[in-house]
């Protein structure tokens, strides 16, 4: 198991959050890709989007449903300043997560973290274990207070 996975599977568990890291096989990069091995709605994934400040260089982390897109305007206002995609370097070196497999789940206290209202709709959710490969299920409410986000309107 990877460092990056068994950095999620210990978040998880301190969090009190039974999880089952599944390797799926194949990439679950894209909600469309992570739908299909999870067998599951796209809505029903999970996107963690890493943004940056542009004035502080600060990372959020943004939680939103597969087929929603940020509202980065809104975003913005609540980070307190305009944001910009992080580089994938700075959220390599950071948060220890590839793109592609950033979690929810263990990341540094560094990193302020936002859920979109919307997933709450969701009896069953499905999220990035920290590899391209790799996703857990969860119930929305406990994947979100796993992770210590706040849960906001932040999506269009």
């Amino acid at each position: 198991m990877s460092k990056s996975i068994e950095r999620v599977a210990a978040a998880a568990a301190q969090a009190g959050l039974a999880v089952e890291i599944k390797r799926m096989g194949e990439s679950t990069r894209t909600a469309e890709e992570a739908a299909n091995q999870c067998g599951c709605e796209v809505d029903q994934i999970v996107k963690s989007l890493i943004f940056a400040g542009k004035e502080s260089g600060r990372l959020y982390l943004f939680l939103i449903s597969g087929s929603r897109k940020l509202d980065v305007t809104k975003a913005g206002k609540l980070a307190g300043e305009d944001l910009e995609r992080a580089d994938p370097r700075v959220v390599r070196e950071e948060t220890g997560f590839a793109i592609g497999g950033v979690s929810p789940l263990g990341q540094p206290d560094s990193v302020r973290r936002y859920a979109d209202e919307t997933l709450l709709r969701f009896e069953l959710v499905w999220a990035a274990a920290g590899a391209h490969d790799a996703v857990f299920a969860a119930e929305p409410k406990a994947l979100i207070a796993a992770a210590g986000a706040d849960v906001a309107d932040i999506s269009s």
